[in-house]
């Protein structure tokens, strides 16, 4: 795949008809020193996976599966999960569909403006139905061990993160009863639909901007998110793992933490957890998946 002459950071990008995890294949090749920008672009994933380890499967040529090297400053490491999504919406917006926002931290969902559009036949409601997905990774700073734990970096040292990226291109003949209602590609929401090769093209150019902005401006990059955010505001449910956090989602704080205000008051920075957007107290959204007073918040981590 030639890059634009404007792309200058992603240029060597790399394919394979099949893989493990495209994930752990560049993983490994930054832990041997690689440097930043190589993407890895796979046909079929034979163990991809999303947050909290669950599998992650589709047909051989119907998504995007692609995963990205990088090294950013430790200072802004925590923010390229948000890079990826601000650049992953303007890529199918430069595509021409429209009505997709992001949900937090990692996927983006059809919203309200899409469901006008006639749905293909089998799809049904749209709304809520989830797109693309990501999976940022972090490599343990070197220096760290088994005694004293991960060794914190310095805010100016560059640390080791792949990040993937999986965008539901063409809709499967079949799909598994579990997700069926929850699924939705861009083939729904485009004609006619854009190829993979050209959603990869769309989406390192429009990465090459986010990534450069966060690079320079975290403030910056970090309310493009906000402003893109379509949890903020709503009513959610946090899957914390040994509980469920319930209340009003009101904004996502400096570190990239969403604040829930809960029905007593409380305002909670949630860290990591499984967010389900809910109408009437019923799920409103497919699967994951104002800033908060965060300095009077606790926090919670998933």
């Amino acid at each position: 795949m030639n890059a634009p002459a404007d792309r200058t950071r992603f240029t060597d990008v790399r394919r394979v008809e099949e893989t493990g995890s495209t994930n752990d294949d560049l993983m490994e090749l930054g832990r041997q020193g690689e440097a930043e920008g190589i993407v890895l672009a796979a046909a079929h994933q034979t163990v991809g996976r999303g947050r909290h380890g669950r599998r992650w499967t589709a047909p051989p040529g119907s998504s995007l599966l692609c995963s990205v090297l990088l090294r950013p400053p430790a200072a802004v490491a925590d923010l390229v999960t948000a890079a990826v999504a601000v650049a992953l919406q303007d890529a199918v917006t430069s595509l021409g569909v429209t009505g997709v926002g992001i949900k937090w931290p990692n996927d983006l969902i059809v919203t309200g403006a899409t469901d006008e559009r006639p749905p293909r036949p089998g799809h049904g409601h749209l709304v809520g139905r989830k797109l693309a997905g990501i999976l940022a990774e972090v490599d343990v700073p070197t220096g760290s061990s088994a005694a004293s734990g991960p060794r914190i970096p310095s805010d100016a040292e560059r640390v080791l993160v792949v990040v993937g990226a999986g965008v539901n291109v063409h809709t499967p003949d079949a799909l598994p009863a579990d997700i069926a209602d929850r699924f939705v590609a861009l083939d729904a929401l485009a004609a006619p639909a854009p190829s993979v090769d050209a959603v990869l093209a769309a989406y390192l150019a429009a990465l090459e901007a986010t990534y450069a902005g966060l690079l320079a401006d975290r403030q910056a990059l970090l309310d493009r998110w906000r402003e893109r955010c379509v949890t903020i505001g709503r009513d959610v449910r946090v899957d914390l793992g040994a509980r469920d956090l319930e209340g009003r989602a009101i904004g996502i704080d400096g570190r990239g933490r969403l604040v829930v205000r809960t029905d007593g008051g409380d305002e909670v920075a949630v860290a990591a957890g499984d967010v389900v957007h809910l109408v009437g107290g019923t799920r409103a959204d497919g699967p994951g998946p104002v800033p908060g007073k965060s300095g009077a918040s606790p926090t919670v981590s998933g």
